[in-house]
């Protein structure tokens, strides 16, 4: 009876407010306990959350760096094709036997159009290349943007933390509005 005889309370009124006190005691720390462990809970999943963005990612950019590899070496080989085809025509055309300006005009078609299909793969392959560093700037961004989130849950779990002050402010207030009830 000591801290409700100490205020003046006496018999059952200072039992009553001395029972009150120590289960508010007991609810605030056993309440802070608990926001500590959910708050270290959130810390360490979203540690392996981490973990998995960051997997997610590199595999992500590993695919897309394959996948462009792959584009560039079958580009080139069709490139190559190409170049043999042209260097056949233009044997063709060479060995009938043919002469005049007709020859020399069908010799420039050919190379010209061998050279617009140059180009064109060319042309492709850059543009494949920009969406391929946009690609690259997608999974960096949806990286950074999961690990912002988890980092914001992090901050929300321990700030949800009651401070001493407030947990020691809490059973004060607790026992005031107790003891004016009781008094």
């Amino acid at each position: 009876m000591c801290v409700g005889a100490a205020i003046g309370l006496t018999g059952a009124a200072a039992t009553a407010f001395n029972v009150g006190l120590g289960l508010t005691v007991a609810n605030a720390f056993v309440g802070r306990a608990a926001a500590k462990q959910r708050a270290d809970q959130t810390y360490n999943q979203a540690l392996l959350a981490n973990q998995s963005a960051e997997r997610d990612k590199r595999l992500q950019q590993q695919a897309l760096a394959e996948q462009k590899q792959a584009k560039e070496k079958a580009e080139a080989q069709n490139i190559f094709a190409k170049n043999i085809e042209t260097l056949q025509a233009s044997r063709a055309i060479i060995a009938s036997e043919r002469a005049g300006t007709t020859i020399g005009l069908l010799l420039m078609d050919n190379e010209r159009q061998g050279a617009n299909y140059r180009e064109s793969v060319a042309q492709s392959l850059e543009s494949f290349r920009r969406q391929y560093d946009r690609n690259i700037l997608a999974t960096e961004a949806t990286f950074e943007n999961r690990r912002n989130q988890l980092q914001s849950n992090i901050n929300e779990a321990y700030n949800a933390i009651p401070s001493l002050g407030q947990t020691l402010l809490n059973i004060g207030t607790s026992s005031l509005n107790q003891f004016a009830l009781l008094s």
